[in-house]
């Protein structure tokens, strides 16, 4: 098991990712898109999720794949992103035929970035702009930590940030994750110095710091970010994919198991004040040779994901007006 040559959710044959944010908003908005329409399905384990179009993606119902799935700032302001996403797409003449008509797919999911520092007070919503801006931008590389619908987000002790990480399977089969990281939990351990997700690194990818040397159960420090923002403002949002030829009951397993990773990497997760939601996304371009193998890939999209929320932290950066410093600025690097 290996990284894919970017490390990023795009080593998955066939997708594409774009960011777009806005610095004085201090939010922004990531899409995620392919050469064609891909089986998708969703996983909810948070108690305050803010979604669109999720019910599509159970596997009785009709719709037979997504055309984007987006992840954004703005709370509910934020879905409105994926109009945006929508109504590019439309122009571009993506969607799912009815008769004549083609109308895109494009389920969304948001976090709550509203209380981070940034100017919230807009005349016009800026989400649909920023959800066209995004697909516009989709490639194979984009930019980590404070990018994108992880432009405002924060942890418990740390700014949080936007992360992506890949694995190839012995057999030859990708797994890639992509997080917005915006919990109540904290992304590292009580000493505020190493990443829960530490023993799933792979080389230096999140600064190599190591496990917590400390012993036994550490209680957690008081959270900065519940003092500074009255309790709210949380939910971690991930896409996890391979290029396996999933069909949708088999793509919500995926999303299920993926949410180990969320479990691994933050403490404590899928709070009531949490809305953390993971797509699962499959481009089909490499059959299943042995039921066994939907387990590895949920296994290793747990792993990706553990390890795309700790790459979310390290890659923040600091900018005028935060509320929380980066984990870099704590550790004086």
């Amino acid at each position: 098991m290996r990284p894919g040559p970017r490390n990023l959710i795009t080593d998955v044959a066939g997708l594409r990712v774009g960011n777009a944010d806005d610095l004085a908003l201090k939010s922004g908005t990531t899409v995620v898109v392919a050469e064609a329409p891909f089986v998708a399905s969703v996983a909810v384990m948070g108690g305050a999720p803010g979604t669109r179009e999720t019910d599509l993606l159970a596997p009785d119902k009709t719709a037979p794949g997504v055309d984007a799935l987006v992840l954004s700032g703005g709370s509910a302001f934020g879905l409105a992103a994926a109009q945006g996403v929508m109504d590019a797409l439309h122009e571009q003449g993506r969607g799912f035929a009815v008769l004549s008509a083609r109308v895109p797919i494009v389920p969304a999911a948001i976090l709550f970035d509203l209380l981070n520092g940034g100017h919230k007070d807009w005349g016009v919503n800026p989400y649909p702009a920023l959800g066209r801006q995004a697909l516009a931008n989709a490639g194979e590389s984009f930019a980590l930590g404070s990018a994108g619908a992880g432009a405002g987000a924060q942890t418990a002790q740390h700014k949080g940030g936007l992360g992506s990480a890949s694995v190839v399977l012995p057999g030859g089969v990708t797994v890639g994750a992509l997080v917005a990281v915006n919990p109540m939990g904290s992304v590292t351990t009580p000493s505020g110095r190493h990443f829960w997700a530490a023993p799933f690194e792979m080389g230096e990818e999140f600064g190599g710091l190591g496990p917590d040397p400390a012993r036994g159960f550490q209680p957690l420090p008081d959270s900065r970010k519940l003092a500074a923002m009255a309790g709210m403002g949380n939910t971690t949002i991930a896409v996890v994919a391979t290029d396996a030829e999933l069909d949708k009951a088999q793509a919500h397993r995926l999303a299920v198991a993926a949410h180990d990773g969320i479990g691994r990497a933050i403490h404590p997760a899928h709070s009531p004040m949490d809305g953390d939601l993971v797509f699962a996304a499959a481009t089909g371009h490499r059959r299943l040779t042995s039921p066994q193998q939907l387990a590895e890939i949920g296994h290793a999209a747990s792993l990706c994901l553990a390890r795309a929320i700790a790459r979310a932290v390290w890659e923040a950066r600091p900018a005028p007006g935060d509320t929380l410093p980066t984990l870099r600025q704590d550790l004086g690097l």
